[in-house]
């Protein structure tokens, strides 16, 4: 663990970190108890003050000073994330890059933090809405991008003038611990970010402490809803960023190269372990041969293998139980009278038979109330239904009670903007691949939670508003 500057070195128990392409040890991590999960959240809270009370300018620098000694590191904390995570080098680097931005976006905002003013609120009064932090940010954070998840909530936080008690999943805390190292070593204070490990026993103590004031968790719909429940005790601030069932709508018209492509991409990045990956096309059926041609074209290509071998695109997936559970959602869907168009099973290779890895799946028509149209899936398995219009469309990608991410593609501008508005999801991308901008707020609808991250959005939830009222005199030479 990572408290007040510095690791801990525990006799506690202690948790092994597998690599989920051969199942060897990659580290041990202990296990935070309730005195752990105490220690740092009271580092924390005592650095509030001081981290509030330095200028915002000077927050912004030194997230970003931390963030350049981060990206130094780029290529060590690639090789960490990917032998705990086991997705390929290429996606750990790019994640990487991708914190840094996220880190460094924010850091350019901490010069742009402001309330506002309301002039002749009465006679000589006039009002101000100034924002203040929070105090002690709980962040916890799923395991399909560690890092990437991390940004989103700690570079607000801290730019805002909050601390932060961060706690990763489990099985991937690795390369946590080293970010936040680095972030020290590049200047930021100690105690303003600290890192406990453990499992669920932690993350509740976590919640419930009550110095805690504010919990941004991502993770399943079922543990948020937990997180919320216990949140309530002290009234603390939520935000939950959960579970999700992207719908992908392909119309008559739509440039199906660019679709196919996209849902390639959407679907089966990462392994497809991802909450806001392409999980249900809705294809129409004048389109759907020429699409379902293009998108098997694209999945032929995708190599399944080591994580840390050239050329890679898939990589195992992140344990087994995610691996059964898959197989046991694809066999629900061909029971359903689903049928697979392409891979289907575990690959053949026998070098691969220690790593829980599972081929790039496509299958057609699976019951509409299957496992695939109804849950969460994650892995890389894509179901792909006909439909007769676009409002049928809609109307089926509307069914599931997720609501995260949303994509039409269709050349018909008002046919993009009717379904845009109809959606019922926190984004939806029209005509593009998917992709999170730090520019625009991120939040789901429904069971995919509430709150928001990226955007200015993001630092509204990181801080809270406070009216004042100013009565003055008249100044005498205006008497």
């Amino acid at each position: 663990m990572f408290i007040a500057g510095e690791f801990t070195r525990s006799e506690r128990e202690r948790t092994t970190v597998a690599s989920p392409a051969g199942g060897e040890p990659v580290d041990t991590v202990p296990e935070a108890t309730a005195e752990d999960v105490d220690a740092a959240v009271q580092a924390a809270a005592s650095a509030f003050e001081p981290w509030w009370n330095t200028r915002a300018s000077r927050r912004g620098e030194l997230l970003h000073r931390g963030a350049r000694r981060v990206l130094a590191h780029r290529d060590e904390l690639a090789r960490l994330l990917t032998a705990e995570h086991g997705k390929t080098l290429r996606e750990a680097g790019l994640e990487i890059h991708r914190f840094v931005i996220t880190l460094e976006h924010y850091a350019g905002l901490a010069r742009d933090l402001r309330g506002s003013h309301l002039p002749d609120l009465d006679h000589n009064t006039y009002g101000l809405v100034v924002r203040r932090p929070m105090g002690v940010v709980a962040a916890i954070v799923a395991w399909n991008f560690p890092t990437l998840l991390l940004a989103n909530k700690i570079a607000p936080a801290i730019v805002a003038g909050n601390t932060v008690v961060a706690k990763p999943a489990p099985t991937t805390p690795l390369t946590t611990l080293r970010i936040a190292e680095l972030l020290h070593e590049g200047g930021l204070p100690a105690r303003v970010l600290n890192v406990i490990c453990g499992d669920a026993e932690a993350g509740e103590a976590l919640v419930r402490h009550p110095l805690v004031r504010k919990v941004a968790f991502t993770g399943t719909t079922a543990t948020g809803e937990r997180v919320a429940a216990a949140a309530a005790a002290g009234a603390k601030r939520v935000a939950l960023e959960l579970s999700g069932s992207d719908p992908f709508i392909v119309c008559d018209d739509a440039d199906l190269d660019g679709a196919a492509s996209a849902a390639s991409v959407g679907r089966f990045f990462n392994a497809g372990q991802s909450c806001l990956a392409v999980k249900r096309v809705y294809c129409t059926a004048a389109a759907l041969d020429t699409f379902l041609e293009r998108l098997l074209a694209r999945v032929r290509k995708l190599k399944v293998g080591p994580p840390t071998m050239g050329g890679t695109v898939l990589g195992p997936l992140h344990t087994e139980a995610l691996r059964d559970r898959l197989e046991a959602q694809l066999a629900d869907g061909i029971d359903s009278g689903g049928e697979v168009l392409i891979g289907g099973g575990r690959p053949a290779d026998s070098e691969l038979e220690s790593g829980w890895y599972f081929e790039p799946t496509v299958i057609s028509e699976p019951g509409s109330e299957s496992r695939l149209a109804t849950e969460e899936v994650l892995g890389p398995v894509l179901p792909v239904w006909s439909v007769a219009d676009l409002d049928e469309a809609i109307e089926r990608a509307n069914k599931s009670p997720f609501g995260l991410g949303s994509s039409i593609w269709t050349r018909d501008l008002a046919a993009a903007t009717h379904a845009a508005g109809r959606l019922e999801a926190g984004y939806t991308w029209i005509n593009s691949p998917q992709r999170l901008y730090d520019e625009l707020p991120f939040g789901g609808l429904g069971a995919s939670g509430y709150g928001k991250e990226h955007g200015r959005e993001a630092m509204d939830e990181y801080t809270e508003s406070k009216s004042v009222v100013v009565r003055h005199r008249t100044p005498r030479s205006a008497a």
